[in-house]
């Protein structure tokens, strides 16, 4: 009973230690700028307002910038899962020729450290004539991503029996079928994870965005908040509110994946 209680305890003082951030942003962002330089940032809030969401969406570019990301993020997660998936699909369900040296030399890429690759990257897509462009950030982000995808689908996928696909290809079903109708749908729980990862980590990127892009209109939200740092230097309720707008995609991802991404943790932590 002790026990159960210190853990209990414990979580419950973790939990409202990460939350007091959050709520001090989300306080902060609705407050107004007399009322912060009156009573001081840390003091109990005394106006409600969302002048500062308003002054963040149109005078800080939040907007065209959350829309830049989103033309990012969401082309470069399906094309990343449907390259990843189909190359898993091959080496675990196939005897592909180094097969293993293979698998290796993708996850080897992604223990490279991305700042010695910066300026390689940079003066490649110069030469492609991609350079300040979102293809540029889109090739980037699916290039470094689809190696670990496939280290983690290929786990996946190969713990799925064999005799459901022998079964498939005794009816007929060639290998696009088997692909499309089997691995697919029973995969559903690892591509759902990996979705939510790789949504985060695409959208939150930052190196990647201000080593490929120049114009400021072209930037992502993470690069268009370092500008709004810069803008409303001493506003915090328009920063603190461009924070909330930056964040608010991801979390949304994640709940809405989240039944999905546990699952796919359960099923590979009992696989």
């Amino acid at each position: 009973m002790w026990g159960t209680f210190a853990f209990h305890g414990s979580a419950s003082l973790l939990s409202v230690l990460w939350l007091i951030p959050i709520v001090v942003v989300l306080i902060t962002a609705t407050r107004s700028f007399d009322d912060i330089a009156s009573h001081g940032l840390g003091s109990m809030p005394h106006s409600f307002t969302l002048g500062g969401f308003r002054s963040a969406w149109t005078d800080g570019g939040q907007q065209q910038a959350l829309i830049n990301s989103l033309l990012v993020t969401i082309p470069t997660v399906l094309v990343s899962l449907l390259l990843a998936s189909m190359a898993a699909f091959a080496l675990s369900r196939y005897d592909v020729p180094f097969r293993r040296a293979l698998l290796l030399l993708m996850l080897s890429g992604n223990l490279l450290p991305p700042q010695i690759l910066l300026i390689p990257v940079s003066k490649l897509s110069e030469k492609l004539g991609l350079y300040d462009s979102l293809y540029a950030l889109i090739g980037v982000q699916v290039g470094f991503g689809v190696g670990f995808y496939v280290f983690v689908l290929h786990g996946f996928m190969r713990s799925i029996p064999a005799e459901i696909q022998q079964a498939a290809v005794i009816d007929g079903a060639g290998p696009w079928q088997i692909y499309t109708r089997i691995i697919l749908p029973l995969a559903r729980p690892a591509l759902a994870a990996l979705t939510a990862l790789s949504f985060t980590w695409i959208f939150n990127d930052l190196l990647w965005a201000i080593t490929v892009l120049r114009t400021g209109s072209k930037m992502p939200i993470t690069a268009s908040l370092l500008g709004l740092q810069g803008q409303y230097v001493s506003q915090w309720n328009v920063i603190a509110a461009g924070s909330v707008i930056a964040a608010a995609p991801t979390v949304i991802v994640f709940l809405r994946f989240q039944r999905h991404f546990v699952a796919g943790l359960n099923l590979g932590a009992v696989k």
